[in-house]
């Protein structure tokens, strides 16, 4: 896929979906931190339920530090993998209590250093915590896509990242997953594309694969 193609798909992609921004419910680093780490294998709106409770009950990271294991697992229960969660959540809490002196990190490198938190992770935080760009943020959506529409070979989300890192500009890096996300959601399904209605369905290698 050459950056002259990418080129004519993200000015589609972003009259399509003006709004297109992170589906979380957050207002500040450490609410986006602990949302999108519960975000792992969930709806964003069960995640937004989840947390309309416990970002009441936990407000700084030191709360999250000395949460009862147990007690924050059940409150977490119905987003899924709630003990590994849990003890992620609580893990990088403390860390960020013990050596980043009660302050969520914000550069890739800190934030990497965080249990539970990856490149994907770590990029949601800082874009939308922080209005930094350090790279892409790569989900299920954002994989999908971009393989569909031959930006990637490869699986590897790391790997991906890096390859839509080469085609795009750096200022369109933060919402490039969204407009990937939204579109994902709406029209370029795992099971079932909605080819014949897809604005990209004459720059898409993948459109004649769908077609029943």
């Amino acid at each position: 896929m050459s950056a002259k193609n990418i080129d004519k798909i993200l000015p589609l992609l972003k009259k399509e979906y003006p709004r297109a921004k992170i589906a979380l419910d957050f207002s500040n680093p450490l609410e986006i931190l602990v949302a999108t780490v519960l975000s792992a294998q969930c709806t964003d709106e069960r995640v937004n339920m989840v947390t309309k409770s416990i970002f009441k009950k936990y407000r700084k990271a030191q709360d999250y530090a000395r949460a009862n294991l147990k007690t924050f697992e059940q409150e977490i229960r119905s987003t899924g993998f709630y003990r590994n969660k849990a003890k992620n959540i609580i893990s990088a809490a403390k860390k960020i209590v013990n050596d980043f002196n009660n302050k969520l990190p914000d550069s890739m490198d800190k934030l990497l250093q965080l249990p539970g938190v990856a490149r994907k992770t770590a990029n949601i935080v800082l874009f939308n915590g922080f209005g930094k760009v350090e790279g892409i943020a790569v989900d299920t959506h954002v994989r999908r896509l971009s393989q569909r529409l031959g930006f990637t070979k490869n699986q590897d989300p790391n790997k991906i990242e890096q390859d839509l890192m080469k085609l795009l500009d750096k200022k369109e890096w933060g919402k490039f997953s969204y407009l990937l996300i939204d579109h994902g959601r709406k029209i370029c399904e795992a099971k079932k594309p909605k080819c014949l209605e897809c604005i990209l369905q004459k720059l898409c290698p993948s459109r004649k694969d769908f077609y029943a």
